[in-house]
């Protein structure tokens, strides 16, 4: 089911309870009353101790009628509360017109309506009035009082009565109909103030809910801890960017990322403390947290915030690129035209039949620099003028595949010289795939050109996955050749750094720069084989992640 269809759902079962709770709290009470009014009649009238009026001119039918009054109303119990899907207002009547019947007999058999027992039915149409719509409630109040007057009439043929109490009748009958129209309209506005009620109960369980999905599914990483530094929530960002810990409520923040918990602590004791970006896993992504208070306690949680330093590289990466794009612009204007006058004035001087070896020489080298400064230009331009990144879903080891076939043919490779290995086969990564094509090939590339031993000896490893520790999919690119010196390492991604007479030194600044265009981490890695080691680090794609435990 999609959380769309939850909510849904939850909308329609809370109202229909909301719906449903108040009349089926009222005939709850109502069901109590009229027990403890069946209970005493029953009781009184059996063990002698009450007014001699109760069943003064019929005692049998009154100690009949108070029986079964008793039964009635603990089967109106048993059917309130087994059959609750029965209709309310149905229950509401089964009960208010037992009681109209019944207590009319009991009255009658108590000498009519001077036993005082016609005010028990008020409270029946009250509650009738309540549960009830529409005319329904007056209905009720017109039968009590039509079998109040029958009763009356009844009574003054068979029995000795003052004339008086028609009146008493009349009076009776009219109170009934006017609780039944206050009732009713008390009803009505229990009713609008009820379904407002339970209109803003609705409105903030969505609202909740909708809260919870927003927390659940946004890229920044969140985690509540409270003031002990316990982990109160967590979102699946927030696990995935810290490397999938056995993190639950409760769990001490120290245990899930011990640095992030000092940070946490420092920026406690000085309010101004400014977090440092940190890695949770040592081959983990680069996050930058960010903190805020909850509560205005001495003693006060925190919300934290990850993000992902690629992300914010990222956005950096497209300014620099939009400024580097009408610079280059420029260069390719002011530079190309000389440097094509140039070239050209070479081909022609080497077309001269009188020229000498040492003058070919030299002009060799003007057409090989020339050459070189071109392939530099195309390059730059190159990067300049690249689309936006248009990320799509890919798995990962049949694209490799397909460009390991294509890279041996170009390169003229053996089928030996790479070897791939995807664990888990199924890992799926989001990238631009054109893009991605690059990144790859010139790593690839790299491997190939500063290899210094026969084609046939090199071998290729291109490893990735996902594991724990990643923290998401990752490729290495793996060669067999001497690796990178480490005074070079700090330069290795920097433009125009070769080590390579013939290379323009953007090869890797341009894997780098892509790398970052679509939110990956390009790295050296050391290997203990003494090869070079490029890996990429992917945004992790959740839909094939493991999941916190719930």
């Amino acid at each position: 089911m999609s959380d769309q269809d939850s909510i849904s759902t939850f909308t329609y079962t809370n109202r229909a309870q909301l719906t449903r709770q108040s009349p089926f709290k009222i005939l709850q009470f109502f069901f109590a009353y009229r027990l403890l009014i069946a209970s005493l009649l029953a009781m009184v009238y059996f063990s002698k101790i009450g007014p001699t009026i109760l069943g003064q001119y019929n005692p049998s039918l009154f100690g009949t009628t108070s029986v079964i009054y008793l039964g009635f109303v603990i089967a109106g119990g048993l059917l309130l509360n087994l059959l609750p899907r029965m209709s309310m207002q149905n229950q509401a009547m089964i009960m208010v017109f037992t009681d109209i019947v019944l207590i009319t007999i009991l009255m009658h058999a108590s000498g009519g309506i001077q036993s005082g027992l016609g005010m028990l039915l008020a409270v029946a149409i009250a509650v009738g009035s309540l549960t009830m719509q529409g005319v329904t409630a007056l209905l009720v109040a017109a039968i009590a009082s039509l079998a109040i007057l029958t009763q009356q009439i009844y009574t003054q043929f068979y029995i000795d009565v003052s004339v008086t109490a028609y009146t008493q009748a009349g009076l009776l009958g009219a109170s009934f109909f006017a609780i039944a129209i206050l009732a009713h309209v008390l009803s009505q506005r229990l009713r609008e103030s009820e379904r407002l009620v339970s209109q803003r109960d609705f409105d903030l369980a969505n609202l909740e809910q909708l809260n919870e999905y927003i927390i659940r599914n946004m890229l920044t990483g969140i985690l509540v801890v409270d003031d002990e530094q316990k982990i109160r929530l967590i979102n699946e960002s927030a696990w995935h960017l810290l490397g999938m810990p056995d993190a639950n409520p409760e769990t001490p923040l120290n245990q899930t990322s011990p640095e992030l918990a000092q940070q946490v602590g420092n920026w406690r004791t000085d309010p101004d403390f400014h977090p440092n970006n940190f890695r949770a896993v040592p081959n983990g992504r680069e996050l930058k947290p960010g903190f805020s208070r909850l509560g205005t306690e001495e003693k006060f949680g925190a919300v934290i915030f990850l993000e992902d330093a690629a992300t914010i590289t990222q956005q950096a990466q497209q300014i620099k690129l939009a400024s580097l794009g009408r610079l280059t612009a420029s260069i390719a204007h002011e530079v190309r035209n000389p440097l094509g006058a140039i070239s050209h004035a070479a081909q022609l001087l080497g077309e001269s039949p009188e020229m000498a070896d040492t003058d070919k020489r030299l002009l060799g080298i003007v057409e090989t620099n020339c050459t070189r400064v071109n392939s530099i230009i195309e390059n730059v331009l190159q990067l300049s003028r690249r689309s936006r990144s248009r990320p799509e879903d890919i798995k990962l080891k049949p694209w490799l595949e397909k460009f390991i076939s294509e890279f041996q043919l170009t390169q003229e490779l053996e089928t030996g010289n790479i070897q791939l290995l995807i664990d888990p086969e199924q890992t799926i990564v989001r990238v631009d795939p054109s893009q991605l094509h690059q990144i790859v090939s010139n790593l690839c590339e790299n491997a190939v050109i500063h290899y210094k031993e026969e084609k046939s000896t090199l071998r290729l490893n291109l490893t990735g996955g996902m594991t724990r520790e990643s923290g998401g999919p990752f490729l290495d690119i793996i060669d067999n050749g001497t690796g990178i010196g480490s005074d070079d390492l700090k330069q290795i991604f920097e433009p125009f750094f070769t080590t390579v007479n013939s290379g323009t030194g953007l090869g890797l600044y341009i894997a780098k720069e892509l790398c970052e265009s679509n939110r990956l981490r390009l790295e050296y890695l050391t290997t203990p084989s003494g090869g070079a080691c490029f890996r990429i680090s992917f945004p992790s794609f959740r839909s094939d992640m493991p999941q916190p435990d719930e």
